[in-house]
């Protein structure tokens, strides 16, 4: 039915594998990576700073939709041919996203993307599940994870050089040699058995799932800023999508190959750590955009100069991610570490709740180091405890649906911060702006650009760096709390022995009879 490995691979062949994987992870790392100090000229250049999160809610969007598709196709298909086709659907999106002239083309090619994003991750960590044993893969996952560490710290750094001295066009076409050499690595040397199996992909249960995400995202978006709470518009969209992840579920329990299939919520551990990854999503990944946009407009740091200020929280990201792998393949436990993860990054976020004009950055890295560390205790490790507790024939589906929800925290999570945090930064520039001087501005031409904040003469310009610095600052604390459930659900992980072989997994105390580990169908 799926793509297994041998028995026992050649430490060689498990090397030239563990290459092409990493080039493939360093593709899709240095994506998220290298758009973060890039993006606040980016939406400047194309006018569109109100609409900041958007640009990165559109490629979690789509890769959060495509993400179980992509799993399911390489427990049918074969990792290999799907892993090149996700390369391929990213590199087009890329050199569409280099070309974009307005703020809406940029938010659709960031849509294709994420398209192909959505395979890359979880197709990698798959094949990684298919070659190593889960005793053996914190050890691989810890390394893979520092991959992303390194591009969290290389990233920035690109990114801001190539929009200071290049073009931030470059930090979209930077990918195509990148994803040509993986494709040509990955052809050369991945060779997993395939077994071939007609393929019914649920199109269906895609097309809701897309159409009730989408719904809701927008209704996070507009409601309160574009449209009252209570207009007709709001209330219809929220309605539109609620109905639609109903009918999703209700597909999904139907559908003879369900995108995400509703029998993987009868084991323990995916559904514990499902919302611990959707709670985690949420926090990080819709409050850390705003990092680069504190550094560069309340600090007037350049796109380059605010990506090494990141890098305390990438080294605590690579420092801890490469040391819990290691950790867990020298003592056989992994539940303590998204604990500790968790409440880190809970502490990180608290305290970057305290970002102002005049905090000195020494204050800054520590907190960004303290969020970082605990990042990287959290993700991989929670894709270990569900990889090692299905069957080894069910890892894509189910690598992919811990993924998803991850992604889908982390979409909606962006869109709910950027609305909270454009909400407070209207309400705050209310406050720090006479009403005389406001009605003379024209609407929106604080917000829409940071050349526009950069002009602005004093002492309007310090009233508005301290009204954006009061909006962050409230973000950061609301994360902070959201991150805090995330500590809270994270003690409920059951704790699996770590299987040493490709076997059957084990069953828990928290899992009934009727309902084994080893197989969900």
């Amino acid at each position: 039915m799926s793509s297994t490995a041998a028995p026992a691979e050649h430490p060689r062949r498990i090397g030239l594998i563990m290459t092409a994987l990493m080039m493939t992870m360093l593709l899709a790392a240095l994506d998220q990576t290298i758009v973060s100090t890039a993006l606040p000229t980016i939406v400047s250049d194309l006018k569109g700073l109100n609409q900041y999160s958007w640009v990165v809610t559109a490629y979690l969007l789509t890769s959060t939709a495509s993400t179980p598709i992509w799993g399911k196709l390489s427990d049918m298909i074969g990792r290999k041919l799907i892993l090149q086709s996700a390369v391929i659907v990213f590199l087009v999106g890329s050199v569409l996203a280099g070309m974009a002239q307005t703020m809406w083309q940029l938010i659709l090619t960031r849509g294709i993307q994420g398209l192909g994003g959505g395979g890359l991750m979880v197709l990698v960590l798959a094949v990684i599940a298919d070659v190593i044993p889960p005793r053996e893969r914190g050890r691989y996952t810890g390394i893979f994870t520092g991959v992303f560490g390194f591009a969290s710290i290389i990233g920035p750094l690109l990114g801001g050089f190539f929009t200071q001295h290049l073009s931030w066009r470059w930090i979209f076409y930077i990918n195509i040699p990148l994803g040509i050499a993986a494709l040509l690595v990955i052809g050369a040397v991945l060779h997993i058995p395939v077994t071939h199996k007609r393929v019914a992909i649920d199109w269906l249960g895609a097309g809701l799932l897309i159409a009730g995400v989408t719904t809701l995202l927008l209704v996070t978006e507009w409601g309160g800023q574009k449209y009252p709470w209570g207009s007709t518009t709001i209330l219809v969209l929220s309605a539109a999508g609620l109905i639609s992840i109903v009918l999703f579920v209700l597909q999904e329990f139907r559908a003879p190959d369900p995108i995400v299939s509703m029998k993987l919520f009868r084991n323990v551990v995916f559904t514990t750590t499902s919302a611990i990854g959707f709670v985690v999503g949420f926090a990080m990944f819709g409050s850390i955009i705003f990092l680069s946009l504190y550094l560069q407009i309340v600090h007037g740091a350049t796109p380059t100069m605010s990506g090494l200020q990141l890098l305390p929280m990438m080294l605590g990201i690579m420092i801890s991610s490469i040391g819990s792998g290691q950790l867990i393949v020298r003592i056989g436990h992994y539940k303590p570490f998204p604990i500790i993860g968790t409440g880190l990054a809970a502490v990180g976020l608290y305290l970057l709740s305290y970002v102002s004009p005049t905090l000195p950055y020494w204050k800054l890295s520590i907190a960004m180091f303290i969020l970082g560390f605990g990042m990287g205790n959290v993700m991989q490790v929670l894709v270990l405890a569900v990889q090692n507790a299905v069957d080894v024939r069910l890892i894509g589906a189910a690598t992919s649906g811990s993924t998803f929800f991850r992604s889908i925290g982390g979409s909606f999570g962006t869109a709910v911060f950027g609305a909270l945090m454009t909400s407070r930064l209207a309400s705050e520039l209310a406050k720090a702006i006479p009403p005389d001087v406001a009605a003379k501005m024209p609407h929106g031409s604080i917000t829409s650009s940071m050349a526009g904040v950069a002009k602005l003469a004093e002492p309007l310009h310090t009233a508005v760096v301290g009204a954006f610095a009061r909006a962050i600052s409230h973000t950061f604390l609301v994360a902070s709390i959201v991150m805090a459930v995330g500590f809270a659900i994270s003690w409920f992980i059951p704790e699996n022995p770590l299987r040493t072989h490709h076997g059957p997994a084990p069953t828990t105390a928290e899992e009934s009879s009727d309902v084994p580990a080893v197989s969900l169908d």
